[in-house]
């Protein structure tokens, strides 16, 4: 199927794609699957036109996820803003790889202008696969992005029949097409058949403008017995932020306190979050490393938000001299 054909102040949905196993085939040359697929092959493979709105193609880039940059990103949600700026633009699909589309849309969310939905999807199964989930995947989430029950809900993910938060959703399975949760909040609402059907609202979002992004933030997550040698290496480096996944509720080795001490005391910002997959961490327990030592030391806890989108979050934080001298407040209010 091509795009539908539009006129000049049409209203439409703009198709933005950037790759990934939706975009990918197997090339017998390599031995291998890669993102080859342009966004009009997209099209392509929708079985039909029926209902959906006027489209247009944008190839944004044609690569897979697990070679995205935080830059990368911050560039694609510029071009995501050109296009929602648009009046005829009603929303914006973007095709991404589901490796890292939880960190991309949560990314995007935090840069993007508007309440026109800006929708990503994907697919576990490649574009050749006989049972290739990313047709399905692509016409709900065009739908979605027409629909203007989803405007003001930020940034969202659809995925198998389910739409998403950009904030809440992570990818649970490997390979499965029924991969994209949100643990313990659920999912935003439905796509059945042509309609689309939103149950409940996120929470309230908030927008930062933002010139250079500040990437020198460093992720660390807790095993048993694991050595704390590489957190010591990053306090002698140039890092401006540390996120550490910590055990329950934020809880930590006792030698992990003194070191967050001394990064606090040089200036570097520390959040606490957890390793379990849901669940809000709070700063309860003492003996040396429990959450209250870690706070006491000066470690920002982040409630239910995980360590690959606290690292993102403190990276935009940190990235602004007026957010960087407020992140225990506006922490709170975004991660509560």
């Amino acid at each position: 199927m091509s795009a539908p054909a539009t006129s000049p102040g049409e209203p439409r949905v703009v198709l933005l794609a950037t790759g990934g196993t939706i975009a990918s085939r197997f090339d017998p040359a390599l031995g291998r699957t890669v993102a080859t697929q342009r966004a009009e092959d997209l099209l392509a493979s929708l079985p039909r036109a029926q209902g959906l709105c006027a489209l247009e193609v944008v190839d944004f880039a044609t690569v897979a996820s697990f070679d995205m940059t935080c830059e990368f990103t911050r560039r694609l949600a510029r071009r995501a803003q050109a296009l929602v700026d648009r009046p005829e633009v009603l929303g914006v699909v973007i095709t991404h790889g589901t490796d890292t589309m939880e960190e991309s849309s949560y990314l995007v969310d935090l840069l993007i202008r508007g309440d026109k939905p800006v929708v990503f999807t994907g697919a576990q199964r490649p574009h050749d696969d006989p049972q290739a989930d990313g047709p399905a995947n692509l016409t709900d989430a065009l739908r979605v992005a027409a629909a203007p029950q989803a405007r003001g809900l930020g940034v969202l993910l659809c995925f198998n029949g389910t739409i998403h938060a950009a904030r809440d959703v992570t990818k649970f399975h490997t390979s499965a097409v029924e991969t994209f949760r949100s643990p313990g909040l659920g999912a935003l609402g439905v796509v059945d058949s042509d309609q689309v059907l939103i149950s409940r609202r996120p929470a309230p979002r908030r927008v930062f403008e933002i010139a250079q992004l500040e990437e020198r933030v460093e992720l660390f997550r807790l095993s048993l017995g694991a050595s704390l040698k590489s957190l010591e290496f990053c306090l002698r480096a140039d890092v401006q932020g540390l996120v550490i996944e910590g055990f329950g509720r934020g809880n930590a080795p006792s030698g992990l306190t003194p070191l967050v001490r001394e990064a606090v005391g040089r200036g570097v910002a520390v959040l606490m979050t957890s390793r379990c997959p849901a669940g809000r961490v709070q700063p309860i327990y003492g003996g040396g490393g429990g959450g209250r030592d870690l706070a006491d030391a000066g470690a920002l806890f982040v409630g239910d938000l995980k360590g690959p989108k606290a690292r993102l979050l403190l990276m935009v934080l940190l990235s602004v001299p007026e957010t960087r001298s407020r992140l225990a407040e506006i922490l709170a209010e975004l991660a509560p």
